[in-house]
């Protein structure tokens, strides 16, 4: 049985939130419970981004303009069962999509994802338009087309990005695609301060 795109997306934002929780075997259809404390040990915002529309709407998170500037169809689909958010399909090709999820639930935000780096098989800072950013996983899906990146958008809420290229020039550098879409959103939630 082949799983669908989204089912993999959601597949793929499991596996990145594992890194909150230190996953261990079994299965649970329920998110991760978020790591009880934060140590602290990532990157402080620079100043809290607005989130309510992120939380609420994730699919607002870019303007159709925006949208297309990353090469994507407009709207996205929000995501109606597990996680909260929202996945944006290529205007090019339905192979290849990209997903975005705030998890409220980390209230350590990025520094939460900096205190599970043990657990990670690549961890990469990234500076996301002046906002922290770290790729990183529990499994590395780079060489087939899909790159974690997440993003501190307020010292208590990360964003994950997740691309999912099936076809074409950015499955080799699914990483390149996830922070084009995070500096869009980032320079979207800066404009709606």
């Amino acid at each position: 049985m082949r799983l669908s795109r989204n089912a993999q997306l959601v597949g793929a934002t499991l596996g990145a939130l594992c890194l909150l929780t230190a996953c261990g075997g079994g299965s649970s259809s329920a998110p991760p419970s978020p790591s009880p404390t934060s140590s602290g040990n990532g990157p402080k915002v620079p100043a809290p981004l607005p989130t309510q529309a992120l939380l609420t709407d994730p699919c607002s998170t870019l303007t159709a303009t925006e949208a297309d500037g990353v090469g994507l169809a407009s709207p996205g689909r929000k995501r109606t069962s597990g996680l909260q958010g929202c996945v944006w399909k290529s205007s090019a090709t339905e192979q290849n999509q990209i997903g975005l999820t705030p998890l409220p639930q980390n209230t350590g935000g990025i520094s939460d994802i900096y205190d599970n780096k043990p657990h990670s098989v690549y961890f990469e800072p990234v500076d996301i338009n002046g906002y922290p950013g770290v790729y990183t996983d529990i499994q590395d899906a780079r060489a087939d087309g899909s790159c974690t990146l997440w993003v501190g958008v307020t010292d208590q809420l990360a964003v994950s990005v997740i691309p999912q290229i099936g076809v074409g020039a950015n499955k080799n550098d699914p990483c390149a695609l996830a922070k084009k879409f995070a500096i869009a959103m980032v320079t979207h939630l800066k404009a709606s301060s």
